[in-house]
């Protein structure tokens, strides 16, 4: 078990709710949707290694995804038998990895733009994970000469579209740059990851929701498609928002989510 205490958000009462944020955000980034299911469940938003009052992860060694599963897990009691699980790009591929270990107990999965880049490079999808590869390599270029501006410019931009970056207040642009050290550091477990598409999509019992903006980046799209052409999940499209509509655009993801776990 680690030696630290995770940190988290937690609100209402019921059957367990799971909430894991997407990179470069935190567990607050729930807040809305906390407050639309804390009348039926209990809530629970994790901050990742880094975000919150979760340590750091240590240089000592690479990240692994099983190390961030490791770390939620904390926040699952070990005699809890119907879990839900949502997940956000990052978040999302730790939400698969959990519901893969936990088997039955997870009633629903739901997935916003999950990003399991490894599944793009085991599937022949070289054009996207490349396109990935680009983004890791630009993060850990400025990072490695401590221009974490420079890299969080690239990265918002990317992610929220063009203008993203120039529209954030000179406030916020410090407290990204500073979320994505922690970035840097998940990008180690995501590259080194094996799991096999067939292993992981047979090993999910779970209802599963995927959600996704059509126009959303390469990669995300066609994992997306990988995950449609594999199994028989529910996929919705959201056409607003692109990858960071649970932030932006919590009006439009947040009633779907809630219909989805209260079905």
């Amino acid at each position: 078990m680690p030696d630290f205490v995770v940190d988290y958000l937690e609100a209402g009462s019921g059957p367990l709710v799971i909430l894991l944020h997407s990179s470069v955000s935190g567990a607050r980034q729930w807040r809305k949707l906390m407050d639309c299911l804390s009348p039926n469940f209990t809530v629970r938003a994790v901050n990742l290694f880094g975000y919150g009052k979760t340590p750091p992860w240590s240089d000592s060694k690479p990240q692994t995804l099983d190390d961030q599963l490791d770390l939620i897990m904390t926040a699952i009691p070990p005699e809890c038998e119907d879990v839900c699980l949502v997940g956000h790009s990052f978040g999302g591929v730790i939400a698969m990895k959990a519901a893969l270990q936990l088997g039955t107990c997870v009633r629903k999965l739901v997935l916003f733009e999950p990003n399991p880049f490894f599944l793009l490079r085991d599937n022949k999808r070289e054009d996207a994970f490349a396109e990935a590869v680009k983004l890791r390599d630009i993060i850990k270029y400025h990072g490695a000469r401590d221009d974490w501006m420079s890299a969080a410019e690239y990265f918002a931009d990317y992610w929220g579209g063009d203008g993203t970056w120039e529209g954030t207040s000179l406030e916020h642009r410090g407290i990204f740059a500073k979320a994505l050290k922690s970035n840097s550091h998940e990008w180690e477990g995501m590259m080194a990851e094996t799991l096999e598409l067939q292993t992981l999509v047979s090993g999910i019992h779970a209802q599963t929701l995927v959600m996704y903006d059509p126009t959303t980046v390469r990669p995300i799209r066609e994992i997306v498609d990988l995950l449609r052409n594999s199994t028989s999940w529910k996929v919705e499209t959201v056409a607003q928002g692109g990858h960071m509509a649970p932030l932006s655009r919590p009006d439009l993801v947040n009633p779907v989510i809630e219909r989805f776990l209260l079905a």
